[in-house]
Order: structure tokens, then sequence, then C-alpha cells
């Protein structure tokens, strides 16, 4: 439903909300996940005021720092911060061993390689974002919900299912069922919950930190890094990236907490599709397998944040004691995108199952309008039964006129027309004007259909034009775009077609009535010599009634038939 709804409509439609419950037991029971938090904060806490500090100093020190400050020309504050950012790089060299030199103000090799690690592991989860959220942000968090909000899930599966509605109440009209789902979606998404919603947004926000660290560039952190002989490996300065450490120490600390189970789940089932129905496929093997790989990826996670220091590498490197790392926004727009998708699956639903209805009840139409003849559809045109046609808008229409052509009018409507077109004496010029032009465009009809078949045939023009578009080795976009083109040309003949047959078959209507009327019939005043056609043939009135009846529920079968095929575009 949509583009690339299909990526949900498959493995994740598949499972019902029972199998996605035992898939979410089960990792919940295999897992080894630690639910330790990712980021330990004690340092945020401990942040430093540093003229408040200042002042609270014994007389004697803030003295010294007076007296230090008249021989060094610089303010006792200043000196005061000075010794204060030493000491906090002492801690970090104290607290993580070669990875910072505070002396010098460099990132040594250990925290590069960390820093690659960690690159590393953001990887999988920007795959599974990439194969999920990013793709289609709605059905994600529709699967989401499912797994979080299973009554709700069930209830607008269900209650808003038209073929449901429609047992309970069979003449509804389109209009009415339109407005009971749309009605019924809105009264099901105001029950969730205030508990719902915060489980909800708590796997949106989380889901938005996945992201951002996914994201995150850390090329640009690598690439500031240089060969030094003396260090052993790759170092910086971390002033030259001071903005990315703050930028990733904001990150860590948003992503505090272990993502929740169900949101994991998603993330591998939305991976998991691109491979669902391939041989050998089993989901619980392939769920272990990534499972394995999160795991992985958040103890190397944690292993950065529990290692690095960054709250207080980032205060030495901004010579800031007062900063702390910032809460992220993210996932506040879950609902929005939950109740938009769902409005939109309702409505593709219920368009589906409407279309799905007028094309029963044209099946029905043409069964009993061509008295059980069988449909002759296009030759070399997209069908079920020839997928490799070439595809084009008015197929059915034509499909339709070509049996009409061939079971209804030629045997059987034409045996009454043609007395008319050849012994009729038209009361009024315009009336014979009319209806010979009408008759003309109808004879013609299967000529001007089968010259367009001819050039759909894989040798002719627009056959050969779409099997070389279709088969070219060129970019998808200017390899659809050179489909499209005949496509659209073959559907503008079609439509040349269909719009001369229209006013023909409405004209026939209005010229076969009035000649069947006992009165004039608006413009159309009948025959003079009608009583002579009659009396030369039985039952002469009738067959005309007949004929005009036809006509008029052919031109009402080809304009359901125009809706149907303007609602599939």
């Amino acid at each position: 439903m949509g583009e690339d709804d299909g990526t949900f409509s498959r493995l994740s439609l598949e499972l019902s909300l029972e199998e996605r419950a035992n898939i979410l037991e089960k990792l919940k029971s295999q897992s080894s996940i630690s639910r330790d938090p990712l980021y330990k904060g004690e340092e945020e806490s401990s942040t430093i005021d540093l003229k408040d500090t200042y002042t609270r100093l014994p007389w004697y020190k803030r003295f010294w720092f007076w007296l230090s400050g008249l021989f060094r020309s610089r303010s006792p504050l200043k000196l005061f911060e000075d010794q204060e950012m030493l000491a906090l790089g002492k801690q970090i060299a104290l607290r993580a061993p070669g990875y910072y030199d505070p002396l010098r103000g460099l990132l040594l090799p250990e925290f590069y390689t960390l820093l690659t690690e960690l690159k590393t592991s953001a990887r999988f989860f920007y795959t599974a974002l990439d194969s999920s959220v990013n793709r289609d942000k709605g059905a994600f968090y529709a699967f989401l919900g499912s797994l979080e909000m299973g009554e709700v899930h069930r209830r607008l599966e269900e209650e808003t299912n038209p073929e449901d509605i429609i047992v309970n109440r069979p003449r509804i009209s389109e209009a009415e069922l339109r407005q009971t789902i749309l009605h019924t979606t809105g009264e099901i998404l105001s029950t969730i919950s205030d508990e719902e919603r915060a489980w909800m947004y708590n796997n949106a926000r989380s889901l938005a930190c996945l992201k951002q660290l996914a994201s995150f560039l850390y090329d640009r952190m690598l690439m500031a890094f240089s060969s030094d002989a003396a260090a052993g490996g790759m170092v910086c300065a971390a002033a030259v990236i001071r903005d990315s450490l703050c930028a990733l120490d904001n990150i860590l600390y948003s992503l505090r907490e272990i993502p929740p189970m169900p949101l994991l789940e998603s993330l591998f089932i939305f991976i998991l599709q691109e491979h669902a129905g391939e041989q050998g496929f089993d989901i619980n093997t392939e769920i272990n397998r990534l499972l394995t790989k999160a795991e992985t990826a958040l103890i190397t996670v944690r292993s950065f944040s529990q290692t690095i220091p960054l709250t207080l590498l980032c205060r030495c490197v901004c010579k800031d004691l007062g900063l702390s790392p910032r809460e992220m926004s993210g996932g506040e727009d879950w609902f929005a995108v939950y109740q938009d998708y769902w409005k939109r699956q309702v409505n593709e639903r219920l368009m589906e199952f409407i279309l799905n209805r007028r094309r029963e009840e044209l099946d029905e139409a043409f069964q009993e309008f061509f008295a059980g003849a069988e449909m002759r559809f296009l030759a070399n045109a997209e069908t079920e039964a020839n997928p490799d046609g070439v595809p084009m808008e008015g197929m059915l229409s034509l499909s339709f006129l070509l049996t009409f052509h061939t079971a209804v009018f030629m045997p059987d409507l034409n045996k009454t027309l043609r007395p008319i077109l050849i012994d009729g004496e038209f009361i009024k010029r315009d009336n014979r004007v009319e209806f010979n032009a009408a008759y003309n465009e109808l004879i013609s009809l299967e000529d001007s259909i089968a010259r367009l078949e001819g050039d759909l045939a894989p040798n002719a023009d627009l056959g050969m034009r779409y099997a070389q578009a279709k088969g070219e080795i060129a970019s998808p976009h200017v390899k659809r775009r050179k489909m499209q083109i005949v496509t659209e040309e073959a559907s503008e003949r079609a439509q040349e077609i269909v719009e001369g047959v229209k006013p023909a078959l409405s004209n026939m209507v209005n010229v076969l009535k009035g000649i069947a009327a006992e009165e004039a019939f608006g413009p159309y005043e009948g025959l003079s010599n009608l009583k002579n056609l009659v009396k030369q043939r039985t039952g002469f009135i009738e067959a005309v009634e007949a004929a005009a009846l036809k006509f008029e529920t052919a031109l009402n079968i080809l304009e359901s038939v125009e809706t149907m095929e303007n609602s599939e575009s």
C-alpha cells in the first residue's frame, strides 16, 4: 500500500498477534543482553560553579591566588580555574589511562581504536534502521504497536474491516461505509491508555537515539587523527574535534537505557523481510543471529561509555567545569505518524474493497450482458493471463468494447440497424447524419482495436519499443521513463478509441428511442416510413426498443469500467 508498503505487507503482516507475542517471549528468554545502563551518569551530576566554589575557599587560599595573580598579571579566579582544569585532566588520565594526555591535550591511539569499534557497532543499527524506519516509519510504528498495544492493533485490524461491516449492514452505501470506518478508527485510537502511550514513546525515544548513534559522523572525527611515531599510533588534538566529542556525549547520555525488546524485535522483523521466502529461511534462527549481533553492538556502546569519561573530557577540552550532556529530543511524533499510517491503511483497504466489489459487479454485468460469452482481452496487452504484455490504461474498456462488438453488436444489434441504415427515411436530416456516423464508428470498432493490438505485438512498434526499454541496461530512472513513454502512448490511443465510441453509443440510444417513440423524442423524430418497416418485419418496434436498451446498458457499463480503471491508476 504505497510504493514501499509492500515490505510491511510481507513477513510482518503474515505474523499473527500470537506469533508476534511468541517471538517476543523467545527473545526475552534467549537474550543475554545486560539490562545495565549504557551510560553511567555520575559525572554530569558533579558540576562545578567556579565562582561559587572559589568564594567558599578558605581565606588563605584565596589570598594565595590573589598574590599569585599579582605576579602573573592574571585574575585569581582564572588561576583557580587553571588549577581545577589541571586536576580534571589528571582525573581523566587516572580513570582512563592511555586514552588522553592532559598535558598535551591529545587523544591517544587507544581512544582511536575504541572510537573505531564504536563506529563499527553503530553500523549494525544503521543497517537495521535503513531496512525499517527509514523506509516506512508509519508501518514500523504499526508493527511496534502490535507488540506494545495488542488490543488496539487487533481492533484496528478487525473493526475497520469493510467486509465484516457489510455483513451486519449489507445495504450500507459507500459514503456511509467510509464514514463508519473513519469514525471507528478515531474511536479506537482514542482508547490508547496513558501507559500504552508511555510504552510507545519510550520505544520511539530509544529509536531516535539509536538513529542519532547510527548516523553520527564518526569518520569526520577519525579523519582528524594522524600517525604519531612517539605515541605508537593515531593521535588527535582533542580541541580539534571538541564539538564532535560533545555531540557524541549528548547522544550516549540520551541513550542511557537498553532499547526495549519490542523495539529490537520490530527492527529484526523488518531486516528479515528482505529474505523471507528464501529457501532455508527460518525466522527463529535468523532472529537469534541478529540478537547476537545486537548484543555485541550494545556491549561495545556500554564499554565505550564506561571506559571513556566523556563528559569530563568535554569539560576539560571546552574549559567549562559546568558543562553537562544535553538530553536530545526525539520520538514525540510517534502518535501522529502512527495515526496517519492507520488512517491511510484503513482508507486503502476500503478503496481496495470498493474496487473488488465493483469488479465483482462488473463481472456479473459482463456475464449477464454477454449472455455467457467470454471476454476477449486485448492481445499483447498486460493482463493476468499475459503479464509480459504492454501495460496500458483503458485495457479493460477496450476489452469490453471488443467483446461487445463481436458478441452483441455484429450478431444481434446489426440485424436491427441495417434495415434502418438501408431503408430508413428519417424525418430530420440531422438524425440520419447522427445515425450514420454512430453506425460507422461502431462497425469499424473491431478494426480500430485490431490496429492497436497489432502495434502492441512483440515485433511491432509499441511492443518492440517496450521490450527494448524493459531489457535495456540503464539506470532505473531512465529505463522506467522509456517504458512509461510507450505505456502513455498506448494508453492515449486506447483513450481515443473509447472517446470515439462513447458518443456513438449515446447517439445510437437517442436515435433508436426517437424511432420507437410514438411522439417526438426531443430533437429525435424517428422515421417517416416506420409503418412500412413495421409491416415488413415482425416485432420491429420491439427490436428497436431492445437495441436502444442494449446500447444504453453498454454505455453505462463502459462508464463504470472507466471509473474503476481511473480509481486503480
